[in-house]
């Protein structure tokens, strides 16, 4: 939330949510955070800080100010989530969660491009094998809990829901900037924003190897078949073609009513 409740947000970890956040921060200070707005321990209010905790309740309870997430397409997160979370070297030099790669190459034979994730692999296979374990993480909770970065879309917007808020407005990152307008046509902030003019704050750009195939080429049918298994909601609430891995758009309008019904029981 800023910290002149103009508006709230839901973070939804892979959904363009360093950009939303600087420029939630922006349109209260007129500048951006230096660093990472995850980092960022001022300048706004966040659930992670005692302090803001019951500010950000009372608002939320009230629907005090207007309220939105962001979501995108489960076949590009979870991408997205395995070659920057298990590839890639994080911004405090080290791998993600410590031993969690160390374990994964040894119980799901994944490589990850080396200690630096600069070398060639086979990024189709490892991925297959990532997907796995995430299913295993989210179905069975073993050999870890689900991480935030690859637990359904659905449950991170639900408790929002069930903990007494309402949504104004959820968008896709595939049309940020139309989505994002819209929220900033609802709201009153303290520096005027223009949408244009904000560069993309994509943490984790650079963290790991790219992408050397189309989005397509990862999923097989055992792919498919366990991503509907982990995403099935994402993909039937936010509109996303499950029948087609290269269509990243969604494919209908989303219905917050259905949203709010489903996902607050």
């Amino acid at each position: 939330m800023t910290e002149s409740e103009s508006v709230v947000y839901r973070v939804v970890p892979k959904c363009a949510c360093s950009t939303i956040g600087q420029i939630m921060f922006y349109s209260d200070h007129g500048a951006f955070f230096d660093g990472d707005i995850h980092d960022a321990q001022h300048g706004m209010h966040k659930w992670a800080m005692d302090e803001s905790q019951p500010l950000i309740e009372a608002n939320v309870r009230g629907h005090t100010s207007y309220a939105f997430t962001c979501v995108r397409n489960p076949y590009t997160r979870i991408l997205s989530s395995f070659f920057d979370k298990i590839c890639g070297i994080q911004r405090n030099g080290n791998r993600y969660r410590g031993n969690l790669v160390p374990m994964l190459i040894q119980k799901y034979g994944i490589e990850v491009g080396g200690e630096d994730g600069k070398e060639e692999f086979d990024q189709i296979k490892s991925f297959r094998r990532f997907l796995l374990f995430a299913r295993d993480t989210i179905r069975w909770r073993r050999p870890m809990e689900p991480d935030i970065h690859w637990s359904a879309m659905s449950g991170h917007i639900s408790t929002f829901i069930v903990n007494g808020g309402t949504y104004d407005k959820i968008f896709w990152t595939e049309d940020f900037n139309a989505g994002m307008q819209d929220v900033l046509d609802h709201i009153d902030t303290k520096v005027p924003v223009d949408l244009n003019a904000i560069p993309r704050f994509n943490e984790s750009e650079g963290h790991g190897p790219k992408r050397a195939h189309p989005v397509e080429d990862y999923f097989d049918d055992l792919s498919m078949h366990l991503v509907y298994e982990i995403y099935k909601k994402d993909f039937e609430l936010f509109k996303y073609d499950f029948e087609d891995p290269s269509n990243k758009m969604p494919v209908g309008e989303i219905d917050l009513a259905e949203v709010h019904a489903k996902l607050g029981e």
